[in-house]
């Protein structure tokens, strides 16, 4: 049986994760970022070390795509006139339980504390998280901004194999000195973007991502959500 979780899911960034962390244990989200700009070569690179990710049959699935200049500009208007207007579509594909059962309820609730505690933005304050929110379709101001989808006719193991690689894309990249933050938030609208981007009607929006350097004084960036303790989701079984 899993033990509740610890009764603070939250850490400041200031916490050490380890004596000598490595890429992962450095790895966070990311929501703030300066301007200077990610050379193409040192992307290709990251995209490159993501796709020696684990992948059944080799199969490799899912496409980044970056949105760059007046493209981005049409994009990001066009989600946040759809977000600020209450506009909903359906979604390609499900992501949060149905119903979310209350031990994930508490992990989302505290993630959603250490965000707006950072920005001081009271619980009350719906305008202020609006606009906090509103910032995932600007890809948070990002260098980079990714899309991400896959081919409508992959099944779940499709979407194992495209996490590792994203998850491997966050890796190379806080190798090589940069940041990211994977934006769930854009599969929201995937109609939308399908049709600013003019991709193909298989093509599943699975998320999108913002790539570039840290804004290390930017306020939203100093916190850390912990994760759950290991024997909420471990177990040995003799």
């Amino acid at each position: 049986m899993n033990k509740p979780l610890s009764p603070s899911l939250i850490r400041t960034a200031s916490a050490s994760a380890s004596a000598s962390p490595n890429s992962a244990q450095l790895r966070r989200s990311v929501r703030g970022f300066t301007s200077q700009p990610v050379a193409d070569a040192l992307l290709r690179d990251c995209l490159q070390e993501a796709r020696r990710a684990p992948s059944g049959a080799n199969l490799q699935p899912g496409y980044f795509w970056q949105v760059c200049g007046t493209r981005r500009e049409q994009l990001t208007s066009r989600l946040q006139q759809a977000y600020e207007a209450g506009a909903q579509e359906a979604e390609d594909y499900g992501y949060f339980p149905n119903p979310l059962p209350l031990s994930l309820r508490k992990r989302q609730v505290a993630a959603a504390q250490a965000l707006y505690g950072a920005l001081g933005v009271e619980r009350g304050d719906a305008a202020g998280r609006g606009a906090q929110f509103g910032r995932n379709f600007r890809f948070f101001d990002a260098p980079v901004a990714l899309i991400i989808t896959i081919d409508s006719g992959f099944g779940p193991g499709g979407y194992m194999d495209l996490g590792m690689a994203i998850y491997g894309l966050m890796l190379a990249a806080q190798s090589r000195g940069l940041a990211t933050c994977a934006i769930g938030a854009m599969a929201s609208y995937p109609g939308l973007i399908r049709d600013a981007l003019a991709l193909p009607a298989t093509q599943t929006v699975v998320c999108g991502m913002a790539l570039g350097y840290e804004d290390t004084a930017a306020a939203v960036n100093q916190t850390l959500t912990a994760r759950a303790e290991l024997d909420a989701y471990f177990q040995r079984l003799d």
